[in-house]
């Protein structure tokens, strides 16, 4: 008798955190990306901002977009394989005013980028203006109609 009602309490206490951790996931994934964030050195963000300069700054560099989509993700994870069909529909619906560009959290030349913006959680979503800097960030799967609002 008292086996199953500590069994009952812990799994109790189980869902309480878990419902508590669902409702503070996006307080606890800002916390982190701030954290890595801080973590970077001034010389690393300064390349990392040169980077992006010459990439997505099409003010400087005179690229035909308007905005950068940057999308970090991972090949085996669900939620990113998910968002692969949102980028395709972003190219194909915004081909001239959206730049798509995934970058694989798993490779080595993406960990600079991933540390600048402080990428805590994979997806994450990054729009940058025609400038190069963010205006936006959404971590998880969003679907195309929630993401293209941000486009305007």
């Amino acid at each position: 008798m008292m086996k199953s009602i500590l069994s009952g309490i812990a799994i109790a206490v189980m869902l309480v955190l878990l419902i508590v951790a669902l409702a503070l996931k996006d307080k606890m994934n800002d916390f982190v990306s701030s954290s890595l964030k801080n973590q970077v050195s001034e010389e690393a963000k300064s390349e990392g901002q040169n980077l992006i300069d010459s990439l997505y700054n099409y003010t400087l560099n005179e690229g035909g977009y308007q905005l950068t989509f940057l999308e970090f993700g991972a090949e085996g994870c669900i939620s990113c394989r998910k968002m692969k069909k949102v980028m395709e529909e972003v190219k194909s619906q915004y081909p001239k005013k959206v730049n798509v560009v995934f970058m694989n959290a798993l490779k080595e030349e993406s960990q600079d980028l991933m540390k600048m913006y402080g990428i805590a959680a994979i997806p994450t979503q990054i729009l940058l203006n025609q400038s190069g800097k963010e205006y936006y960030r959404h971590s998880g799967y969003i679907s195309f109609d929630d993401l293209s609002k941000e486009f305007k």
